[in-house]
């Protein structure tokens, strides 16, 4: 009985020295995780940001003037293509009979004032010896005059048919890549209605609008940056052109932005651009505080980013972001000037854990 007793002390003892080497484990510091950061910065060259697109120079949408069906198409989309190339070819069997006939029309009225010719210098030579009258003359000169006329109508109507019979071959305007095809072969071609589309080779700008309340502080001739997330590229571009109305787009006025030829490598039409024309402020407008993109932190649909408060602590802060250049983004709200703002969480921090600023 007596060593069962000691045996139940000796676990006993066991059990409380573990309890306080436990306790004096749990009230050990814990460690802090070191961290670099920074404050928001003001943005002193800021200005106006615009959304952009890019474009080609010139594009053309291929059509015909003429009803038939598509016979053969000879591009599809990504070929590049010669300026006069054919490029569509359209069932033009009515206008070719059309054309035959006007041709058998020419030929006759020809013959017809061909021999009309004849009897009028017929007449003529009888006037002179007095063997017909004045009026018999004149009859035969109208009927000259109006068979000559008649030739010079068929002729006129054959033009017609061959400027319509040539919109039944369709050639490339100029050299470039096809880009859409918006009817196949076997469909009826329309007037008017684009079969395929047409953009110049390497000639890209960026297109955008620019606010009525902002178009008083911009002009052709403003240096602008242009940055395009889906080829991670930046660079400096010009405006070039600069619509004087917005009647047409709502209160939206156009403008074009030329782009550096050594920049075109990499880039495609119908890619988005944000577009930033520096220090043109609109009247009461500051600049905004700019956060690093590598310290913004993603949790489903908000977005945030970690502040060390007064006593060493990550504190996550919600944050709503603006338009991003390069690799800074605008702060709306949610930060102040003077926080100090972790560069990089790295999935270490969470709300009231302790860390260390590194220099």
């Amino acid at each position: 009985m007596k060593a069962i007793n000691k045996t139940v002390l000796a676990i006993a003892c066991c059990t409380a020295l573990a309890a306080c080497s436990s306790e004096k484990k749990s009230e050990s510091p814990e460690q802090a995780v070191k961290v670099e950061v920074y404050s928001p910065t003001q943005s002193s060259s800021e200005g106006i940001y615009l959304s952009g697109e890019l474009t080609a120079k010139q594009t053309a949408s291929i059509s015909t003037r003429m009803m038939g069906y598509i016979r053969k198409i000879y591009a599809k989309p990504g070929d590049r293509v010669s300026a006069g190339q054919l490029l569509v070819s359209i069932s033009s069997d009515e206008v070719s009979a059309k054309k035959a006939q006007v041709q058998a029309m020419i030929a006759e009225a020809e013959a017809a004032a061909k021999n009309a010719q004849k009897d009028y210098e017929r007449y003529k030579a009888l006037r002179s010896q007095n063997s017909v009258s004045d009026k018999e003359l004149e009859n035969v000169a109208l009927q000259n005059t109006s068979m000559q006329a008649k030739v010079q109508v068929a002729k006129q109507q054959l033009r017609e048919v061959n400027a319509t019979l040539a919109y039944s071959n369709i050639t490339a305007p100029f050299s470039g890549t096809v880009t859409q095809k918006m009817m196949d072969e076997g469909s009826m071609a329309n007037p008017g209605m684009p079969i395929l589309t047409v953009e110049q080779n390497g000639e890209l700008q960026v297109v955008a609008a620019v606010p009525e309340n902002y178009i008083q502080y911009v002009k052709v001739g403003d240096n602008v940056k242009v940055d395009l997330k889906s080829v991670d590229a930046s660079f400096d571009g010009k405006i070039t052109e600069l619509s004087p109305s917005a009647s047409n787009s709502g209160g939206q006025y156009a403008l074009k932005i030329a782009i550096p030829a050594k920049e075109k490598g990499n880039l495609k039409a119908g890619m988005y651009a944000n577009i930033l024309i520096p220090n043109k402020l609109a009247k009461g407008e500051t600049g905004k505080l700019m956060l690093e993109t590598s310290s913004i932190v993603y949790r489903e649909q908000l977005t945030g980013v970690y502040v060390v408060d007064s006593q060493n602590q990550a504190i996550l802060r919600w944050v709503r972001l603006g338009k991003t250049s390069g690799n800074l983004v605008e702060a709306l709200s949610g930060v102040e000037s003077n926080d100090k703002i972790v560069f990089k969480a790295g999935g270490k921090l969470y709300n009231g854990k302790k860390v260390t600023i590194t220099q």
